[in-house]
């Protein structure tokens, strides 16, 4: 895989619009394998950030990259940008049978310069929406 080089963690993103975080919805439609496959490499993006490589991540172009995880013979993408050196904000998700679309990285760029202009509007921490999950004994 990649060499731990005692790197900082990188700072997970997750892109929002209208209060929504929309790789969150995405996610909950996969299969339960699927799901955890893909927050497996949320984690390594975490972990090892810049420094991930293929077979798990690869740049596409115009500073979004991709995240490259399979399961049951499924190829499925999480887009990304970096924000600054230690920080990266997650576009969305797609199932693709090959390669990702130009529309696809379209909307991830079109999505980290709404994050860059405005990112309390369009940004949530992924502690936040565990957080908003559950609430024991709050009559919401």
């Amino acid at each position: 895989m990649c060499e731990h080089k005692n790197v900082p963690q990188t700072a997970i993103i997750f892109y929002k619009e209208r209060q929504k975080i929309l790789f969150r919805e995405w996610l909950g439609g996969l299969p339960v394998s699927a799901q955890s496959k893909c927050l497996n490499y949320i984690r390594l993006l975490e972990t090892f950030g810049h420094d991930l490589r293929r077979p798990h991540a690869d740049f596409l172009r115009d500073g979004i990259y991709e995240l490259r995880p399979t399961s049951q013979n499924v190829n499925y993408r999480i887009l990304y940008a970096f924000v600054g050196k230690q920080a990266a904000i997650v576009s969305h998700g797609i199932a693709k049978t090959a390669k990702v679309p130009d529309v696809e990285i379209d909307r991830a760029i079109e999505r980290v310069k709404r994050y860059r202009s405005n990112p309390s509007e369009y940004g949530a921490q992924y502690e936040e929406e565990k957080e908003e999950d559950s609430h024991p004994g709050d009559d919401r």
